[in-house]
Parts: C-alpha cells; structure tokens; sequence
C-alpha cells in the first residue's frame, strides 16, 4: 500500500466480529457469559480489540514520519457495551474505546489525530441476526426504533478525514447526532479561539 501511494494518510479500524459468531439469536435470546466459550471470547477480543491495536501499531510509524494523518476507530453505542448477553462484543468495544483514548494522548501534539465514530444504534448490517438482515422492518416492531442505514457513518468518516477536522482529536462522535455534534464542536473552537 505504501509503495502504492506513496503513505498512508488515515487509517479506520473497522474490523469485528459480531455476536451472532457467539449466539445467532443474540438480540431477541441473550446468552449468558458463562456459557461463552473461551475460545470465543479470545477470538472476538483478538479481532475487535487486538486487531484495532496491531493495524495501528504497523501504521502509526508511516504517519509519525509525515507528521500528520488521521486514524479513526469504529465503535458501538454505550448500550451496546452494557446489554444483557452481549459478552464478548461489548468489552471488545469497551476496550477498543479505551484504546482509543490512550492513543490520543500518546500522540497529542505529534500531527495525528485519534478519534472514535459509532453510529449511534442499531445498523442494518451483516452482523445483525438472520431475521433481521431478511426482514429490517422487524426490529422496529421489536424494539420500538428503526435500523440506522449503514450510510450514516458517511458524512462524519470524510470529516474526520478532512483538512477541517485537523483539530479534532480524542473525540467520541455519534454519526447519527453528527450535525448537532459539530455546531458544538465548531462554538467550543469558536469560544477557545476568542479566549485566546
């Protein structure tokens, strides 16, 4: 890739495993943890979690040497992280989340920005339950709320990617409430900058 483009200017760490690998019936029959297998668990926690450190740590040297770049980390709503049944996944996410945060400090001041995107609930994707993949509709008369359109990251993703989002860093940004998330962003940078 490098040899390719010549650099890496943003890296999203995007890969997972869902909770269907663990129980297919996750959303509607949730599974305690004690009848999760270790082998499992190790899995899902070496790919959410381990995955988004390792592909991290092969890129960060190419952006430190350009002094800039963006590594954007996808996450899952603090719900999610919390839920009934959902063991591995939601650690994993907790986890990838703690990373993030840790990165961020590590490369405040050094052109890198770290920062974590979510949707901000349930997204109509592979990783959903058969019936649900089959039928969207069906989670809104189950759960009282529509799947968010896997499209709704898209917006915030090439912000984050953008020369505008520069300054933007060890933010946790919900895609669906992005709007209302950057006219905050842009009167705090707004208010820092009259401080000044």
């Amino acid at each position: 890739m490098v040899q390719l483009w010549g650099g890496i200017d943003v890296l999203i760490n995007n890969a997972g495993i869902g909770m269907r690998t663990i129980n297919p019936e996750f959303a509607t029959a949730p599974q305690p943890f004690w009848e999760v297998s270790a082998a499992a668990f190790r899995d899902l926690i070496d790919t959410n979690l381990t995955g988004y450190f390792l592909v991290a740590k092969a890129v960060i040297p190419y952006l430190l040497k350009a002094n800039s770049g963006r590594i954007i980390n996808i996450s899952v709503s603090d719900a999610t992280m919390k839920r009934k049944g959902m063991i591995p996944y939601g650690p994993s996410r907790a986890g990838a989340e703690s990373l993030s945060h840790i990165m961020a400090q590590d490369l405040a001041g050094r052109g890198v920005t770290v920062n974590m995107l979510l949707p901000g609930g349930a997204t109509q994707t592979g990783m959903l339950p058969e019936k649900f993949r089959v039928d969207p509709e069906q989670w809104r008369v189950e759960f009282g709320v529509p799947l968010l359109r896997p499209d709704v990251m898209a917006e915030p993703t090439l912000f984050l990617c953008s020369d505008e989002s520069k300054s933007v860093h060890d933010e946790r940004i919900v895609a669906r409430d992005f709007q209302q998330w950057k006219e905050n962003w842009l009167a705090r940078a707004a208010d820092l900058n009259q401080s000044r």
